[in-house]
């Protein structure tokens, strides 16, 4: 059966046919060939869904949606634009700051990418950057909105391997801050040896007061992570909970304090939401009957019999892992690959003494790249869209921030401290 699966996965990976169908054709075929009833399949995919936690995805899309619509995306980049926009690279800088900022509202990788792309790239192009270089950039930084919480795949790891989803957000924040400061710093090593991004100098006063000026008009779009953060925290309310509040909460900051969302553009919102959502769900229904054949067939269990036989040692565990996550990454969409690979190796890495915590952030990281890796970055696509180029045309770059990405990822897997400092500091 398992032959079966990958043989007809991997057909239809060649000929391009959508991931979510790919999974759901490649298990049914699986399944017929096998005198299995199909009934089991949808049993697999109810049981999927019918979670609570799941049910966060919808209400951070939607809260992403509004609080972009209504005005705090673009106040985030010009608080961006004061904090770190005055050196050379700091165009560059205030991408990636912003990224950090909206994906503490957006959960998503590629809605971050989107929102800072349309209007950052423009003003790059202005400052002498090519265009190549502040393409790939924004989709390296857009992978943010999948590491700092409230982070998606974040929900869907929790309740994949049963770890709590609120240590996840606590672990990502730190991660998520030592990849921006990466990514900063790469800019402004890239800057100051092509020579764009030349600033004027500017009064330390006058800089003080603009601060101050843009931080209050941004106060209540800095405002929402700390209430949904500090909510979850504090155990006033769920995740999922949290995400009705972000929803309330955006649509209010939009709508009644920075009256930038009208009636009119409620429709277009909510379809804009249905549409993400439902592309997210169908991806987790499809998925969950692809791992429920692998589980069924004993693989997660043939797998951590082989590693262990291989070796011992935690260190080549990893290695072996973040290799495997590295090339996954590049095929096979985030959500797709936390389900199926999920139960696969976070009982291989408890056996090997790994928190489940810094696993799960080891993954969610490592697949996170993949979003910026052709042939199915998600990032690249949007970012690409955007710019009007070709994803040849960003390869140079683009290997540039790969690099920077695979060292923070290394970090990450062998540092755990990074990931699980802050969920036992705060517990």
């Amino acid at each position: 059966m398992i032959s079966t699966l990958f043989i007809c996965l991997a057909v239809l990976f060649v000929i391009s046919v959508p991931i979510a169908v790919s999974l759901g054709f490649s298990s049914v075929i699986a399944l017929q060939t096998h005198d299995i009833p199909l009934v089991t399949l949808a049993q697999s995919v109810y049981e999927s869904l019918d979670s609570f936690s799941l049910m966060a995805i919808p209400f951070f899309i939607l809260a992403g949606n509004l609080m972009q619509t209504g005005g705090i995306s673009k106040r985030l980049i010009a608080l961006a634009n004061v904090l770190v926009g005055w050196f050379r690279g700091g165009l560059g800088s205030v991408a990636v700051v912003t990224s950090m900022f909206f994906a503490t509202i957006s959960g998503s990788s590629a809605a971050t990418t989107a929102a800072i792309g349309s209007t950052l790239i423009p003003e790059m192009e202005k400052k002498k950057y090519p265009k190549p270089f502040a393409t790939s950039l924004c989709a390296a930084s857009g992978e943010l909105g999948s590491i700092i919480p409230p982070s998606i795949p974040m929900v869907v790891y929790g309740l994949v391997a049963n770890v709590s989803v609120g240590s996840l957000f606590l672990a990502g924040f730190i991660p998520g801050l030592l990849i921006g400061l990466s990514l900063i710093l790469t800019v402004i090593v890239t800057a100051r040896i092509k020579g764009f991004d030349l600033v004027e100098r500017r009064n330390l006063g006058d800089w003080f007061k603009e601060l101050v000026r843009v931080f209050a008009d941004s106060f209540l779009a800095l405002l929402m992570p700390v209430i949904i953060l500090g909510g979850i925290y504090k155990g006033i309310f769920t995740p999922t909970e949290a995400s009705v509040v972000a929803v309330i909460y955006g649509f209010i900051v939009g709508k009644f304090i920075y009256r930038e969302i009208k009636w009119s553009n409620l429709l277009a919102i909510l379809s804009r939401s249905a549409v993400s959502t439902a592309i997210i769900m169908v991806i987790v229904a499809f998925a969950s009957i692809f791992a429920y054949i692998l589980t069924m067939q004993q693989v997660p269990h043939e797998v951590g019999k082989a590693i262990t036989q291989i070796s011992d040692s935690p260190i080549l565990f990893l290695i072996l892992v973040n290799i495997f996550l590295f090339i996954t990454g590049m095929f096979m969409e985030t959500l797709a690959s936390i389900i199926i690979i999920a139960p696969i190796f976070a009982p291989v890495a408890i056996q090997y003494g790994i928190d489940p915590v810094h696993f799960g952030m080891i993954m969610i990281v490592n697949l996170a790249i993949g979003m910026v890796t052709p042939p199915v970055g998600v990032n690249l696509f949007v970012a690409c869209q955007i710019a009007n180029l070709r994803i040849d045309q960003l390869i140079r770059p683009l290997l540039l921030f790969l690099t920077v990405l695979v060292f923070d990822v290394l970090l990450i897997s062998y540092v755990p401290a990074l990931s699980t400092w802050l969920p036992s500091f705060l517990k």
